[in-house]
Order: structure tokens, then C-alpha cells, then sequence
């Protein structure tokens, strides 16, 4: 009996980036709901910003934020990191495992650029640097004082990276990589930034010093920013179910359209939090959701044209040679452990069964072979799709 080790690791890994995502996200969006209901204490105190009172789960809670920190620090203090760092961690180990282990399956499309192994690795952990670099230096520049300029200009430059990844690797390794950048300028945000800023306050009051407000503020900026790119991100992370945005040819457009669509929603909710309920906003990112599909569906490529629907012997032959090596039982794919997503195609049974999703990746879409590897033609996409409307009929 053969392990499959790397499907364990896998759904091991994915089950705790899943987890650990939910945690952090979970954490962003209940601090930037508390800051946004705080009221002013009913009797003033010196250095309160403000209080909230609060019930859950048959208790009651009562919240004080202080304007920079309190006049003494209690003997136990609570940090929110891990939830952070275990996200980028687990995120990145996947990321390792499915692109990098896996880089001549998944990474690199020799259509679009003829990357060596060791090149396509060290170009997506470039993208990684590059990402937080160009990022950083927005937020310490005038710039990052403005909020919706900042906002705009890091949009740019982000729709710039998706379309540069796309033109460098393999689809879903592009779309991938511009979600790790995100990921990694969040995380970033948290171990360069908010919690060294928190350290350093800390620090300050035990000191018996006056605590640097500047550190705070700088803190609550890059809050904001992480709060911001958290749907667009969480977007990403499942786009592979979505072949007509990753696999289409302005794939690095819908990315952005559906980037500001994820920002708009954010932003509802934040004023909503806030007290403004401004549904032109919402509205504003439901219109982007359907321009996005109806231009996504306009920009499609014609059907094929319609062909004499082939015999069963012929669509045999055409899955076993475009197919199988990867959804079979027992994969004969460098690299491929087990067919993906549980799609077996090599029995008669199984491509009957799959024909629905076959006439998605392969003939809808175009996103299966993977990277198109095995040359199939425009005219084998046609028969096989002809085949599949006529029933997918074993034997016909």
C-alpha cells in the first residue's frame, strides 16, 4: 500500500490555513466593529477614548479603549499575532507544497515563459518581497496620510502585479501568487508594524515614560489596510472552483473587478458599523459584481462550432490522451499523487459520471489539460463537447 503523504499534507495544511484564517479574520472585523460603536464614558476619565457595553452568550461585557494606553499596564495583557502568523505560515506552506514542490505541474506554463524549476521558485518569492517593498513604501510616503489615494494607487499597483504574474505563469500559479502577496502584506503588517508599535508602547509605560501616539497611529493605518484587502484575499484563496475567472484570458481584470468588489462591501459594512447606513455604496458593489460577470461573459470565446457528435471509441481515445495521466486512480503524472478534486476519468463509469465537470474545464473554459500540456486542439474540444450534449452516452 503507497502512503499518499502529500494529499494528507495537503488537506492537513488547507485545514489549518482555513482555521487559522477564520481566527484572524474573525479577530480584524469584530476591533474594527468595537472601535466603531465606542461611545464617549458616561463620567469622564482621563485618557479614555471610549467605552462600550456588550452581551453574549448570557454575559455581559463592558469595553474601555484608552486614547494611547493606560496609566499602568495590567499584570496579564492579551496580544491578537498568532492568529496572523499561523495564517501566513500554513499559507505559505501550501503554497510551497502545491507551486513550488509541484512547480513543473502547477507553476510554470512553458507557453508563456520557458522558467527552469529553481527559476519559476526564486521569481515567486520575489514577487513576495516585492510586493511588501513596493507596499511599505506607499504607507511611509505622503501618500499613505490619504486613505482613498492610497487606497487607488495600491489597487494599481496590485492589478498591475496580476496582470504581470499571468503573463509568467501558469493561471492558477498567478492567481495564487497575487493572493500570497496579499497575504503577505497583512501579515507583514502585523509582525513589522502593529505588534513591534504595540511592544514599544508597552514598553514606554512601564517606563513611566509618555506614551509615542505616532506608534498607535501607524498601527491603526496598516489595521485598516488589512481590513480592506480581507475579502478580495478571501476571494482568492477559493477562486480555483471559479475556471471562468482564473482560466479566462482578462483573468488579472476580473481579479480586479472582483477586488473592488470585495473593497465596496468592506466599506459598507464599515460605515454601517459606524452608524451610516449608505446603501449607494452597497449598490456601487453590486454594480461592479454584475459588470464584471456580464463583461466576463461577453468577452467569452465563441462555442465551437457545431460538430457531428462522435463515437464513444473516438472520445475514449481523446480523454486517454489528454486526461488520464492525471485523473485515474493512480495517477502517472510527475508529481501527481491523486487524481484532483476525485475526478476519475479512466474508467467509463467515472467519465460518464464527470461529464458535466469535463465539459466545464475542457471545453468551456479551456482550463483543462493544465496549462494545455498535452496540445489538445480546438477541434477535440469541439468533438467532445459535442459528445457531452448529445448525453454522454457509453457506446454511442
Amino acid at each position: 500500500m503507497t502512503f499518499e503523504w502529500a494529499a494528507w499534507a495537503n488537506l492537513a495544511i488547507r485545514w489549518l490555513h482555513l482555521t487559522a484564517g477564520v481566527a484572524w479574520i474573525g479577530s480584524s472585523f469584530y476591533f474594527m466593529w468595537l472601535d466603531s460603536h465606542l461611545k464617549a464614558p458616561a463620567e469622564q476619565r482621563e485618557g479614555v477614548a471610549g467605552e462600550l457595553w456588550s452581551v453574549h452568550s448570557g454575559g455581559f461585557y463592558h469595553q474601555t479603549k484608552f486614547m494611547v494606553a493606560p496609566a499602568g499596564m495590567p499584570d496579564e495583557l492579551h496580544w491578537f499575532k498568532w492568529e496572523a502568523y499561523t495564517t501566513w505560515i500554513s499559507g505559505f506552506l501550501l503554497l510551497a507544497l502545491i507551486f513550488y514542490v509541484g512547480a513543473d505541474v502547477n507553476l510554470i506554463d512553458a507557453h508563456r515563459l520557458a522558467l527552469g524549476r529553481w527559476q519559476a521558485i526564486g521569481l515567486g518569492l520575489g514577487t513576495l518581497v516585492a510586493g511588501w517593498l513596493v507596499y511599505d513604501g506607499l504607507c511611509r510616503s505622503p501618500l499613505g496620510q490619504n486613505l482613498r489615494a492610497f487606497g487607488v494607487v495600491w489597487f494599481l499597483a496590485l492589478t498591475a502585479a496580476a496582470w504581470g504574474l499571468t503573463r509568467v505563469f501558469s493561471d492558477l500559479g498567478a492567481v495564487m501568487h497575487l493572493g500570497a502577496i496579499i497575504g503577505t502584506v497583512m501579515a507583514a503588517n502585523v509582525f513589522l508594524i502593529i505588534i513591534p508599535n504595540q511592544r514599544k508602547v508597552v514598553a514606554q509605560v512601564l517606563a513611566g515614560e509618555a506614551p509615542d501616539p505616532a506608534l498607535g497611529k501607524q498601527a491603526k493605518q496598516r489595521s485598516v489596510h488589512n481590513n480592506y484587502m480581507t475579502l478580495p484575499v478571501l476571494f482568492i484563496m477559493v477562486s480555483n472552483h471559479y475556471p471562468m475567472i482564473v482560466s479566462a484570458p482578462l483573468n488579472w481584470l476580473w481579479l480586479a473587478g472582483l477586488g473592488i468588489v470585495g473593497w465596496t462591501i468592506r466599506h459598507f459594512f464599515n460605515l454601517k458599523n459606524a452608524g451610516q447606513l449608505r446603501f449607494d455604496v452597497l449598490a456601487l458593489g453590486a454594480l461592479a459584481f454584475v459588470t464584471v460577470a456580464v463583461l466576463n461573459e461577453t468577452a467569452k470565446p465563441p462555442p465551437p462550432a457545431e460538430v457531428p457528435v462522435p463515437p464513444f471509441a473516438d472520445v475514449r481515445m481523446l480523454i486517454d490522451r489528454h486526461c488520464v495521466m492525471c485523473h485515474a486512480a493512480t495517477p502517472a503524472h510527475k508529481g501527481v499523487t491523486a487524481p484532483p478534486n476525485g475526478v476519475i476519468l479512466d474508467t467509463d463509469a467515472g467519465l460518464t459520471k464527470n461529464a458535466a465537470k469535463v465539459y466545464e474545464r475542457a471545453v468551456a473554459t479551456h482550463s483543462m489539460p493544465l496549462n494545455n500540456e498535452t496540445g489538445m486542439t480546438d477541434a477535440e474540444r469541439a468533438s467532445l463537447g459535442a459528445w457531452i450534449k448529445a448525453g454522454a452516452k457509453v457506446g454511442a
